[in-house]
């Protein structure tokens, strides 16, 4: 039922309020002024009134985010949405096209310095197609982006050839200029380090111009999509959009360029949620869960039509594209909130996305396909991480309740515990050997998935813990349990892990554990990532090292810990979004 006791704040912005008091975490995330009280405010007038208050939260909004975005994107947002008050539709800074824009000019400045200073800046400016301006044919990147990057970046995602496999990606590429251009992007990138050409400058060159002609066209079909009118009857055309800033984002990621990922998450946070409100009616209560079958519908057919009598149907490439770019975008939002110690931005839709009611109904979104960790447990990571920021606020106001985090600290930890238990408990079931081994390259059946996805889900359960710990207790790496768990982390990676690069996958649970780590594991854990080659592949590991030697240099230095969490040792370049993914 829907419920009257939230704050006035949200009521007036049609949003859904946790009724935290005295001020809820929705308005503390944002940085606005929360009013509770028995009394309607005078200014809650249904007319002139209440709509100057709207607008005034939305510039607070604007302004309070902006403030939040690193230094390099500030001027450029600013000057992209010095008129957004004059534009209608949703709040400015919950304009993926505004957002979008603000990590394009620093996307393109930090590929510039990452390349040589004697670039070549007569090269076409890529505005248009790939074979021309990136020096090789389009042919040659989307074959070497099919069959060598995707595997790279997403080694967990083997999704079955008889319900399509990655056929979608192959017709997204074929039909949809925004996705070609952004894998044929990250391809010229990948494709200059296989051929040993990132230090040519010509070479170079050319990736900067893919870079640009992916951006340019990216921006096209935001524009052209809200000059129609916003996401609803155009869910196709958004779901190709997400995907490929997310394809972006991964592109970054690859490039340590970590100064534009709270820019392009945002702007992923902010189109997946129109996506999926898309299919409400007007008139429906903001807290109705989005049904993610009513959105699948308006996604169009499917790409194969088999007779209605065949027992496996494949779905659309848009309707695929949406779970598996879903996946990605909480994902990465549940570790961003692990550094920002803010609760997840799509926390209110991981129940109704990540959790199902009959376990023989898989969840709407499958994380374990895509990132190779079950559900359950990053559904709890996004549980501490609100408990998390609760606990600041609660702090911040002088009312923490310890009784009532230890209350809610105890539920997340039982789950964690329980189901990681289970998971010990059991041995994982393998799917038999069948036609489609045989048809494997060389005639070898691929790895386990059931052993891999079983590691992957344990160390992540048990940095979790480790998180949830700092979280009550504090810095407390001498604690028996912390101890246990970082033990069973390192355990896991050092002698179960295969393939070795398989640990570019966990490169936040790795760094939560080796920041914690004693000082007789701090060889074993240095050596893990400088032994993978080339270091160039392997960025986020190598952040994710520099950040656990920082915490062990400050812990031999006689460091003060008692203020020290997790999230500040994330962010230890300042306000620098440091994304583990």
């Amino acid at each position: 039922m829907k419920s009257f006791n939230g704050c006035w704040t949200c009521r007036v912005r049609r949003k859904k309020c946790d009724e935290t008091h005295p001020v809820c975490s929705t308005c503390v995330g944002l940085g606005i002024i929360c009013h509770y009280g028995q009394e309607k405010p005078e200014w809650m007038d249904g007319g002139i009134k209440q709509q100057g208050m709207v607008k005034q939260l939305k510039r607070d909004i604007r302004e309070n985010a902006l403030h939040r975005l690193p230094l390099g994107e500030r001027a450029f947002y600013a000057s992209a949405s010095a008129s957004a008050d004059a534009l209608p539709g949703p709040e400015p800074f919950s304009d993926p096209q505004l957002i979008f824009l603000a990590a394009e000019n620093s996307v393109v400045s930090s590929l510039h310095e990452s390349g040589s200073s004697s670039v070549d800046r007569r090269e076409d400016d890529g505005g248009g197609g790939g074979g021309e301006s990136s020096g090789w044919p389009d042919a040659c990147l989307l074959m070497f982006y099919m069959e060598n990057l995707l595997p790279f970046l997403f080694p967990f995602y083997r999704p079955s050839p008889l319900q399509g496999g990655r056929s979608w990606i192959l017709d997204m590429l074929m039909s949809s200029p925004v996705v070609r251009q952004t894998a044929l992007c990250q391809s010229a990138h990948f494709f200059s380090l296989a051929l040993g050409t990132t230090t040519c400058d010509g070479a170079w060159a050319k990736v900067l111009a893919q870079t640009r002609a992916a951006f340019d066209t990216l921006r096209r079909s935001l524009q052209d999509i809200n000059g129609r009118g916003g996401i609803a009857g155009h869910e196709r055309e958004a779901v190709r959009i997400l995907a490929s800033i997310m394809q972006l984002q991964r592109f970054d990621i690859a490039m340590s360029s970590f100064e534009n990922c709270h820019a392009h998450l945002t702007a992923a946070c902010a189109l997946l949620k129109l996506i999926l409100e898309s299919a409400l009616p007007d008139d429906a209560a903001h807290h109705v869960e989005p049904n993610l079958a009513n959105i699948m519908s308006r996604l169009g057919p499917p790409s194969w039509v088999l007779p209605s009598q065949c027992p496996v149907q494949v779905p659309s490439a848009e309707e695929t594209a949406l779970r598996f770019s879903s996946a990605l975008v909480i994902f990465d939002d549940i570790i961003a909130s692990t550094a920002l110690q803010r609760r997840p931005t799509l926390h209110e839709y991981h129940h109704g996305l990540l959790t199902t009611s009959t376990p023989s109904v898989p969840a709407p979104v499958d994380m374990e396909a895509v990132v190779g960790c079950k559900n359950w447990v990053l559904l709890q990571i996004g549980e501490i991480a609100a408990l998390d920021a609760w606990k600041q606020q609660c702090k911040m106001v002088g009312n923490l309740d310890v009784m009532e985090l230890v209350r809610r600290a105890t539920a997340i930890k039982d789950t964690l515990t329980a189901r990681l238990a289970h998971l010990q408990s059991e041995s994982p079931v393998s799917k038999p050997s069948g036609v489609l081994d045989l048809l494997a390259p060389h005639g070898q059946p691929s790895p386990d998935r059931a052993d891999q996805h079983c590691l992957v889900t344990q160390v992540w359960a048990c940095a979790a813990l480790i998180y949830l710990s700092v979280v009550v207790s504090g810095w407390q790496p001498a604690s028996p349990d912390v101890r246990h768990h970082v033990g069973q982390v390192i355990s896991l990676l050092t002698h179960q892990l295969s393939p070795p690069s398989l640990l570019r996958t966990m490169a936040w649970p790795f760094c939560v554990a080796g920041c914690l780590a004693e000082p007789a594991h701090q060889g074993y854990l240095r050596e893990m990532v400088e032994t993978l080659r080339p270091a160039n592949l392997f960025g986020t590991l190598r952040k994710a090292l520099e950040i656990m030697q920082d915490v062990w240099r400050d812990g031999r230095g006689g460091g003060d810990s008692s203020m020290r969490d997790l999230a500040s040792c994330l962010r230890n370049q300042g306000d620098l979004l440091v994304l583990l993914v």
